[in-house]
């Protein structure tokens, strides 16, 4: 207690924000040792994600003291006149993080731009490249709940940092003293419109296609993507949205969704209702700082929100199909359907799988790819056309249009995304996939649970034997070591194949296990297929379940 007591003393004594001050001023004033140990007793680790947490004061909080110290690592990393851009969303606090980091970076000697109000994450990923700066920072928590915030890092290619960056700057974020002893300078650049004009210029090299009648409804979900999203569909020449209207303008507090993200139950229910009433083709979601899409189509049964992995073999077809040479490379990762493999053997093009995280498929490939498409199967899509993908990072402004040029495209051919779905599945065989997520308060929860997989390893799931366990902390396949269980599965009774991966999520609470089924279709009836799948995929569910002994 008494060393949280000296910790938090000298926390005080460097703060600049009143209100932290003042919250740990209460805890000490009220003697919560419970408190002091949760905020004094570990600290946000930086890591490939850069920064993630809950607001509050401490070491093991977001807060100015945090976020000062981390911009005082990075800078240390950089070379004295390099540049740093610097964006932020909506969410609280996020406008005076940038701040500081930009002051911070004055002070050591840099050159920092600050983008001009709070904007998408891809903005920020494609304005690193664009200005030619040394590194990046995006100040969101992403479609984390309303209490977070994060510090986002970007190398100079306009990717996201990986090892050993990632260490470098951690070790000297550990040598920083004091903050209110850090030089700040004022003398940082606010950028104009032009970054934004320039982005969506990029976009409009994407592979939209010519067709341009398509009635969408979209929500923001609260976000920053409103404006940009509405921005790209006019510039480049679609209809505008239909928008949710309490979801349309940023709000910090999330006030009509449990958790900002269009994966979470109800989340998009304001949106589908909406696509009822206005009598839309198609919905798409961005998540609030608008990196991830969601989409949604009409169904005979009513509306059905489509798999990631649905989304991201659309895409695929779509990109392939309007881009040209045999140095093409699509990625998508060890946890996403194995359907772009297959696809990518159609078009004779390259193909990679890279561990979870786009930082990881932007750096899949080998010397001499070109890049043009990545996804992963958490709603994160990059699209690029002839010279390659626009955003070196998930793009929800850019997958949107092209999910709605190939909706125009199938429109004016008496066509539906659903029946370009069913074609892929004729072609290539049923990739069903499936997620079983499990969400925490006490991480080692987590912990245990994969020591116990490890330990007692199944041989049978969903009434398949388990042919393959390969153990991705380490290395299986020639991809870095990370935590993770991957279970190759028998054909079974249904036929085809089957696969499980289990790992902990890299940014909340959460054990994830992704499943997949892979069905034979021939000369069958696609919904008997489809039934097929679905119940082999609940099968599996309630197998893992057991396994990991977690509700």
């Amino acid at each position: 207690m008494s060393d949280h007591r000296d910790a938090a003393h000298a926390w005080l004594a460097q703060d600049p924000d009143p209100e932290t001050r003042a919250e740990l001023q209460g805890i000490l004033d009220a003697g919560d040792a419970v408190a002091l140990a949760d905020r004094f007793g570990a600290r946000l680790e930086f890591g490939t994600a850069g920064l993630r947490g809950e607001l509050g004061a401490g070491p093991n909080r977001m807060n100015r003291v945090t976020v000062m110290r981390a911009a005082a690592g990075l800078a240390a990393r950089l070379a004295e006149g390099s540049g740093v851009v610097i964006g932020y969303d909506a969410r609280h606090n996020s406008e005076r993080f940038a701040l500081d980091t930009a002051a911070v970076m004055a002070g050591a000697g840099l050159q920092a731009w600050v983008l001009p109000r709070t904007l998408p994450t891809p903005v920020l990923a494609y304005a690193v490249r664009h200005l030619g700066a040394a590194a990046g920072v995006m100040v969101t928590a992403s479609h984390n709940p309303p209490r977070d915030n994060g510090y986002k890092v970007y190398w100079n290619d306009g990717a996201q940092i990986v090892p050993p960056v990632d260490a470098e700057i951690s070790a000297a974020i550990d040598a920083v003293g004091p903050v209110d002893a850090l030089p700040l300078g004022d003398d940082y650049e606010r950028l104009g419109e032009e970054i934004i004009e320039a982005y969506l210029h990029a976009l409009s090299h994407l592979p939209l296609g010519d067709a341009r009648d398509v009635n969408v409804a979209y929500t923001p979900m609260h976000g920053v993507g409103g404006e940009t999203l509405l921005r790209a569909f006019d510039w480049t020449g679609f209809p505008a949205p239909t928008v949710v209207s309490e979801q349309a303008e940023p709000d910090p507090d999330f006030p009509t969704v449990a958790f900002p993200n269009p994966e979470e139950p109800g989340a998009m229910d304001l949106a589908l209702s909406l696509a009822v009433a206005a009598d839309v083709d198609l919905v798409i979601a961005n998540d609030p700082d608008a990196d991830r899409c969601a989409v949604a189509i009409p169904t005979s049964d009513g509306w059905r929100m489509l798999a990631g992995d649905e989304v991201g073999g659309l895409l695929a077809e779509q990109t392939l199909r309007q881009t040209k040479g045999d140095d093409r490379l699509v990625v998508t990762t060890i946890v996403s359907s194995s359907l772009l493999g297959a696809i990518a053997r159609e078009h004779r093009v390259r193909f990679a799988e890279s561990l979870t995280g786009f930082k990881w498929i932007m750096k899949a490939g080998v010397r001499g790819d070109r890049l043009v498409y990545g996804y992963e199967e958490a709603l994160g899509y990059s699209v690029g056309g002839d010279d390659g993908v626009i955003v070196r990072d998930k793009d929800g402004i850019g997958a949107a249009l092209t999910v709605a040029g190939l909706a125009a495209a199938a429109k004016r051919d008496g066509r539906t995304i659903q029946d370009l779905l069913d074609d892929q599945a004729r072609r290539h065989g049923l990739h069903a996939t499936g997620q079983l997520s499990f969400r925490v308060a006490d991480l080692s929860l987590i912990t245990d649970a994969m020591a116990r997989l490890r330990a007692e390893q199944p041989t049978r799931l969903g009434g398949r034997t388990v042919e393959r366990v390969d153990d991705l902390a380490e290395g299986a396949g020639g991809l870095p070591p990370t935590d993770g269980l991957r279970f190759q599965l028998s054909a079974g009774t249904s036929g085809g194949s089957a696969r499980v991966v289990v790992r902990p999520s890299g940014t909340e609470p959460k054990l994830k296990c992704y499943l997949q089924v892979v069905l034979p279709v021939g000369d069958a009836h696609l919904a008997a297929v489809r039934a097929q799948a679905a119940d082999d995929l609940e099968a599996l569910r309630a197998d893992v379940a057991n396994a990991l002994g977690l509700s």
